[in-house]
Formats: structure tokens, C-alpha cells, sequence
């Protein structure tokens, strides 16, 4: 077999092909949905507050923001720091977790690079 992309075409057994869809589906319930994977790379890039995430992320509401780094929190992606002063400051920063996705995002972003090209050349193609 032909390899694809630098991946070899070699198609896993049955059990191997089972056991590899059940890890992708915990994964993609963990860090799944529109706002995770940007939450976690913006919070990587450097530790941010509440506001600064939102300003980043732009189209995010005050609501979901706030639920989605609850729920990465919960799953051990981020840390919520509370710094002494008055008024509290809470910043947000990134956990070793995260930074265990690295290679993931690179990969996921090479690959999102190549479908946007896929994609272009299909639009400019005359039916």
C-alpha cells in the first residue's frame, strides 16, 4: 500500500480500530465544540484573564466563557489563580495537560491549512 501524507496505508485490525475510536471519542468529549481548542491555545500562547480571553476570542459571550473554563478546569486543562489585591484578580493560566495537546494542535492546524486549499481549489473548479 501507498503512503498518504507521510502516514503509512497500512489499515489497523479490528480490535486495534475499536479501541482507537472509543480514545477519539473521550477526546473529542473532552475538547470538543467550538470554543475548547481556542480557549486552550490562547491560554498556552500565556496566562490571561477573563476579559482578555473574551477580547481574544471576541465572539464568545460573558455565559459560555465562564462555562467553558469551568468545564476545562474540571478536566484539568487549565488553572483559575486568584492574585492577592483588592479588587481579586483571577487569572487563567494553561496546565502540563495542555501542553500535552501541543503536537495535536500543530498537527490540527497543518491539516486545517491543506482542507482550506482543498476546499479553494474545489470552488474555483467549474462544475
Amino acid at each position: 500500500m501507498e503512503a498518504i501524507h507521510g502516514y503509512p496505508a497500512v489499515l489497523p485490525g479490528r480490535q486495534e480500530c475499536a479501541s482507537s475510536l472509543k480514545n477519539v471519542m473521550d477526546a473529542l468529549y473532552v475538547i470538543g465544540g467550538k470554543w475548547k481548542l481556542p480557549l486552550i491555545l490562547s491560554l498556552i500562547q500565556s496566562p490571561k484573564r477573563f476579559n482578555h480571553i473574551q477580547n481574544e476570542l471576541q465572539a464568545i459571550s460573558p455565559k459560555v466563557l465562564a462555562k467553558e473554563l469551568k468545564d476545562l478546569e474540571l478536566n484539568e486543562f487549565i488553572r483559575r489563580i486568584e492574585e492577592p489585591g483588592s479588587p481579586k484578580t483571577i487569572v487563567y493560566h494553561a496546565t502540563a495537560h495542555s501542553l500535552s495537546l501541543k503536537n495535536v494542535l500543530y498537527e490540527l492546524g497543518v491539516w486545517g491549512g491543506r482542507h482550506r486549499e482543498v476546499i479553494k481549489k474545489s470552488i474555483s473548479r467549474p462544475l
